[in-house]
């Protein structure tokens, strides 16, 4: 007996550990869900950095019990859960859940939970709609080319113009002249 509060300590440390890690936590109910269908799941999150923890509700809610953070996850915390704890890539994060609930066709988000926050479907949906980081730096780094580029052209233009305002005053001398 007491092996097992040992183990539900190690867990409950465990999430603790990743929620301190996470800026966006989402709740699904994965009911229904093949261990093989799980470990696609994690697969797909992987790659944004972000982990998935099946665990029971009681866990979690010792988990973030004191942590205003992620207090308000209670209220999500019903049925069978899983936790999707995202560190960084929110938006790649939230398109591989739905990607993957497209093809598995069996999980439901409750919700989740950013900066304290509640958040229904709809608001999350809205933040994987946002692009993602490697989006944003690409279109950064494509309007600062842009404007290297206009300001390189106009560099250039200066001696040309120069160069045409000064011949067209050596040509009006010479015809003056």
């Amino acid at each position: 007996m007491g092996r097992t509060i040992e183990n539900k300590k190690e867990i409950v440390a465990e999430l603790k550990q990743s929620l301190s890690e996470s800026t966006l936590a989402l709740v699904i109910d994965y009911q229904g869900l093949t261990v093989s269908e799980i470990s696609d799941l994690r697969r797909r999150l992987r790659t944004s950095g972000s982990t998935c923890k099946v665990t029971k509700n009681t866990l979690m809610g010792i988990a973030i019990q004191d942590d205003e953070q992620w207090q308000a996850m209670s209220e999500l915390l019903s049925g069978a859960s899983a936790f999707l704890l995202v560190k960084e890539d929110i938006s790649s994060a939230i398109k591989a859940y739905q990607d993957f609930q497209k093809a598995s066709k069996k999980t439901q988000l409750r919700g989740g939970v950013m900066e304290g926050r509640l958040l229904k479907e709809a608001d999350v949906k809205a933040l994987g709609d946002l692009p993602s980081k490697e989006q944003l730096m690409a279109q950064i780094a494509g309007a600062i080319n842009g404007l290297a580029t206009k300001l390189a052209v106009g560099i250039n233009e200066v001696p040309c113009s120069l160069a045409r305002a000064l011949q067209a005053v050596a040509d009006k001398e010479k015809g003056e002249g």
